[in-house]
């Protein structure tokens, strides 16, 4: 029973490794343009790290290491827009990402979700302020792989904050928004095609 169990493993591990043309496991670095939403918001910088490893060849699954550093914005109870702090914001998210084809260049799309860890922030116009917290969100993302180079885009859905802001002696609270677009450009070590 022992010698059969293990010719199936043996013959489950040769499948597994022929029919893979690229080399499972990879981690992307990339840096580029994080665009937050939302009124008197400021754009900036980001970057992240992501191991990921092939589960099949067009279907790989990993986990992204991101920080974007940028300025949220607000619009106080009489429309003006006021700019928070510029500050980062942290995300740790299991992300999976399909490829569509198979070739040098390879297009793909993809998505995740995990926690997006928001710093606390404030306004001294408007004596306007947020505390930082933690909330849950996702991302979409599509792009190209050339080689070992990748460039990709990415929106990032994360709730809403409320903020506290204080007006001469009265006192309201507003939102900001938290999402943004990350445009991304970058390499990856691993990966790449299994020499024949």
């Amino acid at each position: 029973m022992r010698k059969i169990t293990l010719s199936i493993l043996c013959l489950t591990a040769i499948v597994v490794s022929n029919a893979q043309s690229f080399k499972p496991f990879k981690v992307d670095l990339s840096t580029g343009y994080a665009i937050p939403g939302g009124e008197g918001a400021k754009g900036g910088v980001l970057f992240a790290i992501e191991p990921k490893y092939a589960v099949i060849p067009n279907l790989s699954v990993g986990i992204r290491f991101e920080t974007a550093i940028m300025a949220r914005g607000f619009a106080d109870n009489t429309g003006q827009t006021a700019q928070m702090d510029v500050k980062a914001a942290g995300s740790y998210l299991v992300t999976g990402e399909y490829y569509l084809t198979e070739n040098t260049v390879r297009p793909f799309a993809g998505m995740g979700a995990g926690l997006f860890s928001l710093a606390g922030v404030s306004a001294g116009t408007n004596d306007a302020s947020a505390g930082a917290g933690t909330k849950f969100g996702g991302m979409v993302r599509a792009g190209i792989e050339i080689s070992h180079f990748r460039l990709g885009v990415e929106y990032n859905l994360v709730p809403a904050t409320k903020i506290v802001v204080v007006d001469g002696n009265s006192t309201y609270t507003s939102e900001t928004k938290n999402g943004y677009i990350g445009i991304k450009i970058g390499a990856f070590i691993g990966g790449g095609r299994i020499k024949k």
